[in-house]
Protein backbone atom coordinates (compact mmCIF):
# COMPACT_ATOMS: atom_id res chain seq x y z
CA UNK A 1 0.00 0.00 0.00
CA UNK A 2 0.92 3.43 -1.14
CA UNK A 3 1.94 5.64 2.05
CA UNK A 4 1.52 9.38 2.71
CA UNK A 5 5.97 9.27 3.16
CA UNK A 6 5.79 6.98 -0.35
CA UNK A 7 4.67 9.81 -1.77
CA UNK A 8 6.16 12.31 -0.29
CA UNK A 9 9.75 10.51 -1.17
CA UNK A 10 8.71 10.60 -4.61
CA UNK A 11 7.89 14.33 -4.65
CA UNK A 12 11.43 14.78 -3.77
CA UNK A 13 12.90 13.02 -6.25
CA UNK A 14 10.60 13.94 -9.24
CA UNK A 15 9.52 17.63 -8.24
CA UNK A 16 11.83 19.06 -11.09
CA UNK A 17 10.16 17.34 -13.75
CA UNK A 18 6.17 17.54 -11.88
CA UNK A 19 7.14 21.68 -11.97
CA UNK A 20 8.41 21.86 -15.59
CA UNK A 21 5.08 19.78 -16.36
CA UNK A 22 2.44 21.83 -14.36
CA UNK A 23 3.70 25.05 -13.96
CA UNK A 24 3.40 25.77 -18.15
CA UNK A 25 0.27 24.50 -17.77
CA UNK A 26 -1.06 26.28 -14.22
CA UNK A 27 -0.01 29.84 -16.53
CA UNK A 28 -2.05 28.80 -19.75
CA UNK A 29 -4.96 31.20 -18.65
CA UNK A 30 -2.59 34.18 -18.80
CA UNK A 31 -2.81 34.74 -22.44
CA UNK A 32 -5.95 32.59 -23.22
CA UNK A 33 -8.17 34.87 -21.21
CA UNK A 34 -6.85 37.80 -23.36
CA UNK A 35 -4.72 36.37 -26.33
CA UNK A 36 -2.56 39.25 -27.53
CA UNK A 37 1.45 39.55 -28.15
CA UNK A 38 1.52 41.24 -24.84
CA UNK A 39 0.05 38.36 -22.54
CA UNK A 40 1.37 35.63 -24.50
CA UNK A 41 5.08 37.70 -23.79
CA UNK A 42 4.16 37.56 -20.10
CA UNK A 43 3.44 34.49 -20.30
CA UNK A 44 6.80 33.37 -21.33
CA UNK A 45 8.51 35.63 -18.58
CA UNK A 46 6.70 34.47 -15.87
CA UNK A 47 7.60 31.38 -17.04
CA UNK A 48 11.24 31.28 -17.01
CA UNK A 49 11.22 32.95 -14.18
CA UNK A 50 10.02 30.25 -12.36
CA UNK A 51 12.01 28.31 -14.12
CA UNK A 52 15.23 30.69 -13.44
CA UNK A 53 14.76 31.31 -9.63
CA UNK A 54 13.92 26.97 -8.94
CA UNK A 55 16.84 26.03 -11.78
CA UNK A 56 14.22 23.18 -12.65
CA UNK A 57 16.96 23.17 -15.95
CA UNK A 58 19.59 24.65 -16.18
CA UNK A 59 20.11 28.61 -16.13
CA UNK A 60 21.28 28.59 -20.02
CA UNK A 61 18.49 26.04 -20.91
CA UNK A 62 15.73 28.53 -19.42
CA UNK A 63 17.35 30.93 -20.89
CA UNK A 64 16.72 29.36 -25.03
CA UNK A 65 13.10 29.33 -24.31
CA UNK A 66 12.80 32.03 -26.31
CA UNK A 67 14.13 30.76 -29.59
CA UNK A 68 11.41 28.16 -29.12
CA UNK A 69 8.30 30.24 -27.67
CA UNK A 70 8.88 33.50 -29.59
CA UNK A 71 8.76 32.70 -33.01
CA UNK A 72 5.85 29.89 -32.17
CA UNK A 73 4.02 32.08 -30.14
CA UNK A 74 3.97 35.17 -32.26
CA UNK A 75 5.99 37.60 -30.19
CA UNK A 76 8.87 37.77 -32.55
CA UNK A 77 10.43 36.51 -35.45
CA UNK A 78 13.40 33.81 -35.48
CA UNK A 79 15.51 36.23 -37.04
CA UNK A 80 14.85 38.98 -34.30
CA UNK A 81 15.03 36.27 -31.57
CA UNK A 82 18.89 34.70 -32.69
CA UNK A 83 20.47 37.92 -33.08
CA UNK A 84 20.02 39.18 -29.71
CA UNK A 85 22.15 36.57 -28.14
CA UNK A 86 25.02 38.20 -30.18
CA UNK A 87 24.40 41.96 -29.52
CA UNK A 88 27.40 44.43 -28.85
CA UNK A 89 27.53 43.57 -25.26
CA UNK A 90 27.51 40.15 -25.42
CA UNK A 91 30.22 40.01 -27.61
CA UNK A 92 32.27 42.66 -25.30
CA UNK A 93 31.40 40.01 -22.32
CA UNK A 94 32.88 37.44 -24.23
CA UNK A 95 35.91 39.32 -25.33
CA UNK A 96 36.30 40.61 -21.54
CA UNK A 97 36.04 37.05 -20.26
CA UNK A 98 39.11 36.23 -22.65
CA UNK A 99 41.36 38.85 -21.95
CA UNK A 100 40.84 37.39 -18.01
CA UNK A 101 41.32 33.86 -19.17
CA UNK A 102 44.25 35.40 -20.66
CA UNK A 103 45.69 37.30 -17.71
CA UNK A 104 44.76 33.61 -15.71
CA UNK A 105 46.31 31.48 -18.23
CA UNK A 106 49.92 33.26 -17.16
CA UNK A 107 48.87 33.63 -13.64
CA UNK A 108 49.84 37.38 -13.88
CA UNK A 109 47.34 38.01 -11.20
CA UNK A 110 48.54 36.12 -8.77
CA UNK A 111 51.92 37.25 -8.54
CA UNK A 112 50.50 40.71 -8.65
CA UNK A 113 48.35 40.03 -5.46
CA UNK A 114 51.25 38.56 -3.54
CA UNK A 115 53.49 41.45 -3.89
CA UNK A 116 50.88 43.71 -3.25
CA UNK A 117 49.95 41.88 -0.01
CA UNK A 118 53.21 41.70 1.51
CA UNK A 119 53.56 45.63 0.33
CA UNK A 120 50.52 46.30 2.22
CA UNK A 121 51.30 44.17 5.86
CA UNK A 122 51.54 40.69 7.35
CA UNK A 123 50.07 41.44 10.39
CA UNK A 124 45.95 39.91 10.39
CA UNK A 125 44.03 42.78 10.09
CA UNK A 126 46.45 44.23 7.28
CA UNK A 127 46.42 40.97 5.44
CA UNK A 128 43.05 41.01 5.31
CA UNK A 129 42.76 44.15 4.63
CA UNK A 130 44.93 43.54 1.52
CA UNK A 131 43.05 40.50 0.58
CA UNK A 132 39.76 42.33 0.18
CA UNK A 133 41.26 44.99 -1.44
CA UNK A 134 43.64 42.66 -3.96
CA UNK A 135 40.06 40.98 -4.86
CA UNK A 136 38.16 44.12 -5.41
CA UNK A 137 40.69 44.90 -7.59
CA UNK A 138 40.88 42.58 -9.67
CA UNK A 139 36.86 41.17 -9.99
CA UNK A 140 36.61 44.90 -11.26
CA UNK A 141 38.38 43.00 -14.64
CA UNK A 142 38.06 39.70 -14.49
CA UNK A 143 34.97 37.33 -13.01
CA UNK A 144 34.01 37.29 -9.22
CA UNK A 145 34.31 33.60 -9.48
CA UNK A 146 37.74 33.23 -10.70
CA UNK A 147 38.88 36.13 -8.39
CA UNK A 148 37.35 34.54 -5.58
CA UNK A 149 39.08 30.74 -6.68
CA UNK A 150 42.14 32.67 -7.16
CA UNK A 151 42.60 33.85 -3.19
CA UNK A 152 41.18 31.35 -1.69
CA UNK A 153 44.63 29.03 -2.46
CA UNK A 154 46.33 32.14 -0.97
CA UNK A 155 44.05 31.86 2.50
CA UNK A 156 44.13 28.63 2.54
CA UNK A 157 48.54 28.64 2.90
CA UNK A 158 48.81 31.80 5.18
CA UNK A 159 46.18 30.41 7.73
CA UNK A 160 47.75 26.73 7.48
CA UNK A 161 51.17 28.01 8.33
CA UNK A 162 50.20 30.19 11.09
CA UNK A 163 48.29 27.10 12.61
CA UNK A 164 51.43 25.16 12.52
CA UNK A 165 53.21 27.50 13.69
CA UNK A 166 50.89 27.72 17.09
CA UNK A 167 49.92 31.26 16.00
CA UNK A 168 46.13 30.50 15.86
CA UNK A 169 44.00 27.96 14.55
CA UNK A 170 41.74 27.48 11.06
CA UNK A 171 38.98 25.35 12.57
CA UNK A 172 37.78 25.56 16.36
CA UNK A 173 39.05 22.89 19.30
CA UNK A 174 36.49 20.76 20.12
CA UNK A 175 35.97 20.12 24.13
CA UNK A 176 37.45 16.84 25.26
CA UNK A 177 39.46 16.39 21.58
CA UNK A 178 41.49 12.96 20.91
CA UNK A 179 44.42 14.53 19.21
CA UNK A 180 44.72 11.12 17.76
CA UNK A 181 41.02 10.50 16.43
CA UNK A 182 40.15 10.94 12.83
CA UNK A 183 38.37 13.94 12.42
CA UNK A 184 35.39 14.47 9.67
CA UNK A 185 36.74 17.76 7.74
CA UNK A 186 32.72 18.56 7.28
CA UNK A 187 32.38 17.97 11.12
CA UNK A 188 34.71 21.02 11.85
CA UNK A 189 33.11 24.74 12.79
CA UNK A 190 36.02 27.39 11.71
CA UNK A 191 36.67 29.83 13.71
CA UNK A 192 35.74 33.78 13.42
CA UNK A 193 39.31 34.80 11.82
CA UNK A 194 38.84 32.27 9.39
CA UNK A 195 35.60 32.77 8.24
CA UNK A 196 36.10 36.69 7.73
CA UNK A 197 39.25 35.60 5.46
CA UNK A 198 37.28 33.25 3.24
CA UNK A 199 33.76 35.44 3.01
CA UNK A 200 35.39 38.94 2.81
CA UNK A 201 37.12 37.58 0.07
CA UNK A 202 33.71 36.33 -1.61
CA UNK A 203 32.29 39.83 -0.38
CA UNK A 204 34.94 41.58 -2.22
CA UNK A 205 34.55 39.73 -5.30
CA UNK A 206 30.89 40.61 -5.50
CA UNK A 207 31.61 44.64 -4.45
CA UNK A 208 34.16 44.57 -6.90
CA UNK A 209 32.19 43.36 -9.55
CA UNK A 210 30.42 47.02 -9.58
CA UNK A 211 33.36 49.65 -10.05
CA UNK A 212 33.96 48.25 -13.93
CA UNK A 213 31.31 47.41 -16.78
CA UNK A 214 33.36 44.36 -17.82
CA UNK A 215 33.32 42.82 -13.57
CA UNK A 216 30.07 41.19 -13.96
CA UNK A 217 27.59 39.33 -16.18
CA UNK A 218 25.07 41.75 -14.61
CA UNK A 219 26.43 44.56 -15.79
CA UNK A 220 26.72 43.61 -19.13
CA UNK A 221 23.25 42.91 -19.05
CA UNK A 222 22.35 46.40 -18.30
CA UNK A 223 24.42 47.64 -21.02
CA UNK A 224 22.61 45.42 -23.44
CA UNK A 225 19.05 46.33 -22.34
CA UNK A 226 19.84 49.23 -21.87
CA UNK A 227 20.81 49.85 -25.65
CA UNK A 228 17.78 47.39 -26.86
CA UNK A 229 15.12 49.72 -24.97
CA UNK A 230 16.98 53.32 -26.53
CA UNK A 231 18.37 52.99 -29.10
CA UNK A 232 18.68 56.27 -30.24
CA UNK A 233 20.04 56.67 -26.46
CA UNK A 234 24.00 57.78 -26.44
CA UNK A 235 24.68 54.34 -24.99
CA UNK A 236 26.75 53.02 -21.72
CA UNK A 237 29.82 54.03 -21.89
CA UNK A 238 33.16 52.55 -20.08
CA UNK A 239 34.21 55.95 -18.67
CA UNK A 240 31.09 56.93 -17.23
CA UNK A 241 30.60 53.23 -15.51
CA UNK A 242 33.83 53.61 -14.08
CA UNK A 243 33.29 57.34 -12.96
CA UNK A 244 29.40 56.24 -11.53
CA UNK A 245 30.93 53.55 -9.61
CA UNK A 246 33.98 52.72 -8.34
CA UNK A 247 32.90 55.68 -5.97
CA UNK A 248 30.55 53.80 -4.71
CA UNK A 249 32.40 50.08 -5.18
CA UNK A 250 34.65 51.74 -2.60
CA UNK A 251 32.12 53.17 -0.27
CA UNK A 252 30.63 50.04 0.54
CA UNK A 253 33.88 47.84 0.46
CA UNK A 254 35.36 49.75 3.23
CA UNK A 255 32.61 50.43 5.83
CA UNK A 256 31.87 46.03 4.94
CA UNK A 257 35.64 45.70 5.78
CA UNK A 258 35.11 47.69 9.33
CA UNK A 259 32.00 45.97 10.15
CA UNK A 260 33.73 42.29 9.59
CA UNK A 261 36.57 43.32 11.79
CA UNK A 262 34.21 44.35 13.95
CA UNK A 263 31.79 41.10 14.07
CA UNK A 264 34.61 38.67 13.74
CA UNK A 265 38.27 40.28 14.46
CA UNK A 266 37.28 42.25 16.99
CA UNK A 267 37.86 46.28 16.23
CA UNK A 268 36.35 48.34 18.59
CA UNK A 269 36.86 45.53 21.33
CA UNK A 270 40.20 45.51 22.38
CA UNK A 271 39.81 43.47 25.30
CA UNK A 272 37.49 40.53 23.47
CA UNK A 273 38.29 36.85 22.66
CA UNK A 274 37.97 37.71 19.04
CA UNK A 275 40.55 40.84 19.16
CA UNK A 276 43.04 38.57 21.55
CA UNK A 277 42.68 35.67 18.93
CA UNK A 278 44.41 37.57 15.95
CA UNK A 279 47.21 39.02 18.56
CA UNK A 280 49.88 37.05 17.01
CA UNK A 281 52.96 40.02 17.36
CA UNK A 282 55.77 39.94 14.75
CA UNK A 283 56.37 36.62 14.83
CA UNK A 284 52.95 36.25 13.23
CA UNK A 285 53.94 38.58 10.74
CA UNK A 286 57.30 37.23 9.81
CA UNK A 287 55.54 33.48 8.95
CA UNK A 288 53.00 35.12 6.86
CA UNK A 289 55.80 37.38 4.96
CA UNK A 290 57.87 34.17 4.56
CA UNK A 291 54.84 31.97 3.13
CA UNK A 292 54.22 34.81 0.55
CA UNK A 293 57.63 34.99 -0.14
CA UNK A 294 58.04 30.80 -0.58
CA UNK A 295 54.83 31.39 -3.40
CA UNK A 296 56.33 34.25 -4.99
CA UNK A 297 59.77 31.82 -5.45
CA UNK A 298 57.59 28.87 -6.75
CA UNK A 299 56.29 31.46 -9.56
CA UNK A 300 59.71 32.12 -10.82
CA UNK A 301 61.32 35.48 -12.41
CA UNK A 302 58.71 37.53 -14.28
CA UNK A 303 58.20 36.07 -17.95
CA UNK A 304 57.66 37.27 -21.25
CA UNK A 305 54.54 36.14 -21.21
CA UNK A 306 53.27 37.78 -18.09
CA UNK A 307 54.99 40.86 -19.27
CA UNK A 308 53.21 40.75 -22.86
CA UNK A 309 49.17 39.70 -21.03
CA UNK A 310 49.95 42.64 -18.84
CA UNK A 311 50.53 45.23 -21.80
CA UNK A 312 48.15 43.53 -23.83
CA UNK A 313 45.43 44.35 -20.95
CA UNK A 314 46.66 47.59 -20.41
CA UNK A 315 46.09 48.17 -24.68
CA UNK A 316 42.29 46.94 -24.19
CA UNK A 317 41.90 49.59 -20.74
CA UNK A 318 42.78 52.06 -23.40
CA UNK A 319 40.77 51.39 -26.11
CA UNK A 320 37.82 50.68 -24.58
CA UNK A 321 38.60 54.54 -22.23
CA UNK A 322 39.72 56.19 -25.42
CA UNK A 323 37.04 55.17 -27.54
CA UNK A 324 34.60 58.06 -26.58
CA UNK A 325 36.50 59.80 -23.55
CA UNK A 326 34.15 62.95 -23.80
CA UNK A 327 37.47 65.31 -23.01
CA UNK A 328 38.82 64.56 -27.04
CA UNK A 329 37.97 62.67 -30.14
CA UNK A 330 37.71 58.71 -29.83
CA UNK A 331 40.61 57.11 -31.27
CA UNK A 332 37.46 55.07 -34.01
CA UNK A 333 36.85 59.07 -35.51
CA UNK A 334 40.31 58.87 -36.58
CA UNK A 335 39.95 55.84 -38.89
CA UNK A 336 36.52 55.27 -39.46
CA UNK A 337 32.78 56.85 -39.92
CA UNK A 338 31.32 53.56 -38.99
CA UNK A 339 30.08 52.94 -35.27
CA UNK A 340 32.74 51.42 -33.48
CA UNK A 341 31.56 49.96 -30.05
CA UNK A 342 33.49 47.97 -26.92
CA UNK A 343 33.10 44.66 -28.06
CA UNK A 344 35.45 45.86 -31.51
CA UNK A 345 38.01 46.89 -29.05
CA UNK A 346 37.67 43.78 -26.80
CA UNK A 347 38.36 41.55 -29.93
CA UNK A 348 40.80 43.67 -31.38
CA UNK A 349 43.00 42.58 -28.00
CA UNK A 350 41.79 38.67 -28.27
CA UNK A 351 43.20 38.53 -31.84
CA UNK A 352 46.59 39.89 -30.88
CA UNK A 353 46.72 37.12 -27.93
CA UNK A 354 46.68 34.41 -30.36
CA UNK A 355 49.44 36.12 -32.86
CA UNK A 356 51.86 37.31 -29.98
CA UNK A 357 53.95 34.40 -28.44
CA UNK A 358 54.14 32.97 -25.21
CA UNK A 359 57.60 32.40 -25.35
CA UNK A 360 60.45 34.55 -27.23
CA UNK A 361 62.18 31.21 -28.28
CA UNK A 362 62.07 32.22 -31.53
CA UNK A 363 65.16 34.52 -31.10
CA UNK A 364 67.33 31.33 -30.56
CA UNK A 365 66.23 29.36 -33.73
CA UNK A 366 69.77 29.79 -35.60
CA UNK A 367 71.90 30.27 -32.23
CA UNK A 368 75.19 28.20 -32.63
CA UNK A 369 74.23 26.75 -29.61
CA UNK A 370 71.89 24.27 -31.08
CA UNK A 371 70.09 22.75 -27.78
CA UNK A 372 68.71 26.69 -27.27
CA UNK A 373 67.71 26.44 -30.43
CA UNK A 374 63.51 25.43 -30.58
CA UNK A 375 61.95 22.45 -31.45
CA UNK A 376 58.08 23.69 -32.24
CA UNK A 377 56.87 26.87 -32.15
CA UNK A 378 55.62 28.70 -29.04
CA UNK A 379 51.42 28.92 -27.93
CA UNK A 380 50.11 32.53 -28.41
CA UNK A 381 49.43 34.36 -25.04
CA UNK A 382 46.30 32.33 -24.08
CA UNK A 383 45.16 28.94 -26.38
CA UNK A 384 41.71 27.99 -28.04
CA UNK A 385 41.88 24.41 -25.81
CA UNK A 386 42.29 26.82 -22.28
CA UNK A 387 38.85 29.07 -23.18
CA UNK A 388 37.23 25.73 -24.07
CA UNK A 389 37.81 24.56 -20.55
CA UNK A 390 37.57 27.86 -18.77
CA UNK A 391 35.22 30.14 -20.94
CA UNK A 392 31.27 30.70 -18.98
CA UNK A 393 29.34 29.13 -21.44
CA UNK A 394 26.32 28.99 -19.89
CA UNK A 395 26.53 32.61 -18.96
CA UNK A 396 27.35 33.90 -22.78
CA UNK A 397 23.64 32.28 -23.29
CA UNK A 398 21.99 33.32 -19.75
CA UNK A 399 22.82 37.37 -21.19
CA UNK A 400 21.32 36.21 -24.39
CA UNK A 401 18.23 34.99 -23.08
CA UNK A 402 17.95 38.04 -21.43
CA UNK A 403 18.31 40.35 -24.41
CA UNK A 404 15.82 38.01 -26.28
CA UNK A 405 13.95 38.77 -23.44
CA UNK A 406 14.05 42.71 -23.64
CA UNK A 407 13.33 42.22 -27.39
CA UNK A 408 10.15 40.54 -26.58
CA UNK A 409 8.75 42.96 -24.49
CA UNK A 410 9.81 45.73 -26.05
CA UNK A 411 8.43 44.34 -29.47
CA UNK A 412 4.94 43.14 -28.10
CA UNK A 413 3.84 46.01 -25.50
CA UNK A 414 4.38 43.80 -22.85
CA UNK A 415 6.62 46.67 -20.62
CA UNK A 416 4.27 49.34 -21.67
CA UNK A 417 1.10 46.63 -19.99
CA UNK A 418 3.56 46.39 -16.97
CA UNK A 419 4.08 50.02 -16.58
CA UNK A 420 0.79 50.81 -16.78
CA UNK A 421 -0.34 48.26 -13.71
CA UNK A 422 2.46 49.55 -11.74
CA UNK A 423 1.13 53.18 -12.40
CA UNK A 424 0.77 53.85 -8.85
CA UNK A 425 4.76 53.20 -8.23
CA UNK A 426 5.34 55.14 -11.29
CA UNK A 427 3.88 58.16 -9.39
CA UNK A 428 5.90 58.12 -6.36
CA UNK A 429 8.63 60.53 -6.20
CA UNK A 430 11.30 59.02 -8.09
CA UNK A 431 13.49 58.47 -4.50
CA UNK A 432 10.76 56.17 -3.38
CA UNK A 433 10.54 54.41 -7.15
CA UNK A 434 14.45 54.41 -7.19
CA UNK A 435 14.79 52.56 -3.42
CA UNK A 436 11.38 50.54 -4.15
CA UNK A 437 12.68 48.65 -7.47
CA UNK A 438 16.09 48.36 -5.63
CA UNK A 439 14.66 46.55 -2.70
CA UNK A 440 13.35 44.37 -4.76
CA UNK A 441 16.25 43.54 -7.12
CA UNK A 442 18.39 43.30 -3.37
CA UNK A 443 15.65 40.76 -1.99
CA UNK A 444 15.05 38.04 -4.76
CA UNK A 445 19.12 38.15 -5.95
CA UNK A 446 19.65 36.81 -2.82
CA UNK A 447 17.71 33.40 -3.93
CA UNK A 448 18.36 32.78 -7.67
CA UNK A 449 21.44 33.85 -10.27
CA UNK A 450 22.17 37.66 -10.28
CA UNK A 451 22.29 37.84 -14.22
CA UNK A 452 18.36 36.14 -14.65
CA UNK A 453 16.87 38.83 -12.07
CA UNK A 454 18.89 41.42 -13.85
CA UNK A 455 17.37 40.05 -17.16
CA UNK A 456 13.92 39.84 -15.67
CA UNK A 457 13.85 43.52 -13.75
CA UNK A 458 15.65 45.51 -15.96
CA UNK A 459 12.87 45.60 -19.32
CA UNK A 460 10.15 46.15 -16.45
CA UNK A 461 12.38 49.33 -14.77
CA UNK A 462 12.75 50.45 -18.21
CA UNK A 463 9.10 50.56 -18.90
CA UNK A 464 8.39 51.93 -15.63
CA UNK A 465 11.09 54.78 -16.26
CA UNK A 466 9.25 55.74 -19.41
CA UNK A 467 5.67 55.61 -18.10
CA UNK A 468 6.84 57.92 -14.92
CA UNK A 469 9.41 60.17 -17.47
CA UNK A 470 12.14 59.66 -15.35
CA UNK A 471 16.10 59.10 -16.70
CA UNK A 472 15.91 55.36 -17.46
CA UNK A 473 19.37 55.41 -16.02
CA UNK A 474 18.51 56.89 -12.65
CA UNK A 475 16.10 53.77 -12.04
CA UNK A 476 18.22 51.12 -14.09
CA UNK A 477 21.62 51.71 -12.85
CA UNK A 478 20.78 50.57 -9.10
CA UNK A 479 18.86 47.83 -9.70
CA UNK A 480 21.22 46.73 -11.58
CA UNK A 481 23.94 46.97 -8.72
CA UNK A 482 21.29 45.92 -6.57
CA UNK A 483 21.33 42.37 -8.31
CA UNK A 484 25.08 41.97 -7.03
CA UNK A 485 24.03 42.88 -3.48
CA UNK A 486 23.98 38.06 -3.17
CA UNK A 487 25.63 38.23 0.38
CA UNK A 488 23.37 36.44 2.35
CA UNK A 489 23.30 32.35 1.15
CA UNK A 490 26.07 30.34 -0.30
CA UNK A 491 23.74 29.54 -3.52
CA UNK A 492 23.19 33.22 -4.21
CA UNK A 493 26.67 33.75 -6.15
CA UNK A 494 29.44 31.65 -6.79
CA UNK A 495 31.69 33.51 -4.62
CA UNK A 496 29.89 32.61 -1.91
CA UNK A 497 29.91 28.61 -2.64
CA UNK A 498 33.31 28.38 -3.21
CA UNK A 499 34.52 30.51 0.20
CA UNK A 500 32.40 29.07 2.16
CA UNK A 501 32.61 25.61 1.43
CA UNK A 502 36.29 25.31 2.66
CA UNK A 503 35.90 26.44 5.62
CA UNK A 504 32.95 25.02 6.34
CA UNK A 505 30.91 28.24 7.44
CA UNK A 506 27.36 27.97 8.36
CA UNK A 507 24.52 29.70 6.35
CA UNK A 508 23.37 31.11 9.84
CA UNK A 509 26.60 32.69 10.26
CA UNK A 510 26.64 34.00 6.83
CA UNK A 511 23.02 35.34 7.43
CA UNK A 512 24.05 37.15 10.76
CA UNK A 513 27.22 38.96 9.21
CA UNK A 514 25.79 39.87 6.10
CA UNK A 515 21.89 41.29 6.95
CA UNK A 516 24.34 44.63 7.88
CA UNK A 517 26.01 44.25 4.96
CA UNK A 518 22.93 44.31 2.91
CA UNK A 519 21.77 47.38 5.18
CA UNK A 520 25.48 48.81 4.40
CA UNK A 521 25.35 48.38 0.58
CA UNK A 522 21.57 49.91 -0.16
CA UNK A 523 22.45 52.78 2.02
CA UNK A 524 25.16 53.99 0.06
CA UNK A 525 23.56 53.35 -3.06
CA UNK A 526 20.87 55.21 -2.19
CA UNK A 527 23.01 57.99 -0.66
CA UNK A 528 25.70 57.85 -3.37
CA UNK A 529 24.45 57.15 -7.03
CA UNK A 530 21.14 59.38 -7.34
CA UNK A 531 23.69 62.26 -6.51
CA UNK A 532 27.24 61.16 -8.13
CA UNK A 533 25.06 59.55 -11.12
CA UNK A 534 23.42 63.49 -11.78
CA UNK A 535 26.55 64.55 -12.20
CA UNK A 536 27.36 62.44 -14.95
CA UNK A 537 23.96 61.67 -16.85
CA UNK A 538 21.07 64.85 -16.47
CA UNK A 539 18.88 63.53 -14.52
CA UNK A 540 16.70 66.72 -14.00
CA UNK A 541 15.08 66.02 -17.50
CA UNK A 542 13.95 63.37 -19.28
CA UNK A 543 16.05 62.96 -22.33
CA UNK A 544 14.08 63.23 -25.99
CA UNK A 545 15.93 60.00 -27.27
CA UNK A 546 13.50 58.15 -24.30
CA UNK A 547 10.65 60.58 -25.02
CA UNK A 548 10.97 59.51 -29.19
CA UNK A 549 10.82 55.63 -27.86
CA UNK A 550 8.16 56.08 -26.04
CA UNK A 551 5.60 58.00 -28.68
CA UNK A 552 7.35 55.37 -31.25
CA UNK A 553 5.30 52.32 -29.50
Amino acid sequence: MVTCIDILKALAIYWKTIFIIVYPLALLPIFLMNNTPAMRCLYVVVLMAGFWVLEVLPLAVTAMIPLALFPTMGILDTKKTSMAYFKDSNMMFVGGLIIALAIEFCNLHTRISLHAIKLIGCSYRRLNFGLVTLTMLVSMWISNTAATAMMIPIIEAVLAELEGQGLGRVFEKEENEDPEAEIDPQMQRPTRVTMCFYIGTAYAASIGGLGCIVGSGTNLALKGIYETEFKDSPGVDFNKWLAANVPLMVAIMYPTWVWMQFWFMGLGRPNSADAKAINVGKEGEEVTRRVLSEKLHEMGRLSNHEVMVGIMFVFAVMLWFLRRPGFMKGWPEYITDTTVGDACAAMIVVVLLFIFPARLDFLHVFDKDESKRPTAPSTGLITWRYIHQKMHWSLIFLMGGGFALADGIKNSGMGELVADQLAAIAGLPRLSVLVLSSLMAMVVTQFTSNAAVANILLPIVASVAKKAEVHPMYLMMPVCLACSFAFCLPVSTPPNAIAAAPCNMRTFEMIKVASVIEVIAMVMLIAIFPFLGSLIWDFETFPEWARNTTETE
